[in-house]
């Protein structure tokens, strides 16, 4: 028996470190579907200092929330020619370009604020087709924050520095809307 089909844009949602990507990139993997991440919807550093943001980076207003709608919109129309931003880790920096999406086929959208109620953001809401809302036990989720930001150049005090700053804030921000999710789901530990 095959899977259930997934709707044309499937929006994962949920606060930092709960497993978007790991969802997202399992769900892509079973449908062969195209995953863009809000991610690279990002500033880049070089914004975010301008913008005087970036000790809050992750934050929703770090994040091109209008660029990444009108994208999610051309994704929907069916454009042929549509080509999205990733994040890169390892520079902590948008990346254009990088992300082919076929003009058919499901796609799966992951990022925390898919849900948020701000007008900025509602656009990005009125472009999916459903929106899944993840959650995983929060002592596992900081663990995974704090280890992610060790692993991208933090030290340790300053990785949980971090979660109990910023990420934790961005966190509640993302639960409150919860209740606007199609679905939530409840996850086991994805590793």
């Amino acid at each position: 028996m095959s899977p259930p089909r997934l709707p044309r844009l499937l929006g994962v949602t949920g606060a930092p470190g709960v497993g978007k990507s790991t969802y997202a990139a399992a769900l892509a993997a079973e449908h062969g579907a195209a995953v863009v991440p809000m991610d690279g919807f990002h500033y880049a550093d070089v914004e975010l200092v301008r913008r005087g943001l970036l000790d809050r980076k992750g934050a929703p207003e770090t994040f091109d929330a209008p660029g990444y709608a009108a994208l999610l919109r051309r994704v929907a129309a069916g454009e042929d020619d549509v080509v999205a931003p990733a994040f890169e880790r390892d520079l902590e920096q948008p990346l254009a370009g990088a992300v082919w999406v076929p003009p058919t086929g499901p796609v799966v959208t992951e990022g925390n604020y898919l849900l948020l109620d701000e007008p900025r953001w509602h656009a990005v809401r009125a472009c999916l087709d459903e929106v899944r809302h993840l959650r995983v036990d929060d002592d596992l989720r900081r663990e995974r924050l704090v280890a992610r930001h060790v692993r991208f150049g933090k030290t340790p005090d300053d990785a949980r520095a971090w979660v109990a700053r910023v990420d934790e804030a961005n966190a509640r921000l993302v639960e409150a809307a919860a209740s606007r999710a199609d679905r939530v789901v409840d996850l086991p530990d994805l590793g």
